[in-house]
């Protein structure tokens, strides 16, 4: 019985990695979905012209998507794209976290609902020159993932940037914060 159960065993085995080598979307068996986290010394983020986007010889993270500091996140709110959709932000937490407050204007995008924002996620991104996204920030890595999965849709690399400060960056500096749905209009400020 033992023999007949490591036949099946094997067997399915077999067959699973059969179907996932046949499969578009199958997982790619050499891949690090875990990498490990990158950190942030000072001056490491620089400029948007630093950190790759008009300068493709620029390094990249361990992640592979340029880094933008609090500076040129708050700098892209008051920039004329911001407000005709060329310039994104997309915040990358659950539904919750990003009620409870999010960066003015910014997007949901919950990688682990997909379903529920693509919809309006993948228009966007094709719309826009320029893609920050954000989560919670410190060693939350959803901004990045999330960031992969458009990247993975067809969404140039090079248009994507992480806000690796995150909220917690955002709301330590005592920036505006909107709560409830995007547009909102109820805008608090955090005390630093």
């Amino acid at each position: 019985m033992l023999g007949e159960a490591l036949v099946i065993v094997l067997a399915g085995g077999a067959l699973a990695l059969v179907a996932n080598a046949l499969s578009p979307r199958g997982l790619q068996l050499g891949r690090n979905y875990f990498p490990a986290a990158a950190s942030t010394t000072a001056g490491e983020t620089g400029g948007l012209a630093a950190t790759g986007a008009s300068n493709p010889a620029a390094p990249k993270r361990p992640h592979g998507f340029p880094v933008v500091s609090r500076a040129e996140v708050e700098a892209l709110l008051q920039d004329p794209g911001y407000a005709s959709g060329t310039v994104l932000l997309l915040d990358a937490r659950n539904d919750a976290h990003y009620r409870a407050g999010h960066i003015p204007g910014a997007l949901q995008f919950d990688h682990y609902r997909a379903e529920q924002h693509l919809g309006v996620v993948i228009p966007a991104s094709f719309a826009a020159r320029r893609i920050v996204v954000y989560c919670g920030g410190g060693t939350c890595e959803d901004s990045e993932f999330a960031a992969r999965m458009l990247r993975d849709a067809g969404v140039p690399a090079e248009r994507l940037f992480l806000y690796e400060g995150g909220m917690a960056d955002w709301q330590a500096a005592g920036l505006p914060v909107e709560t409830g749905a995007r547009f909102s209009g109820e805008i608090k400020f955090a005390s630093p």
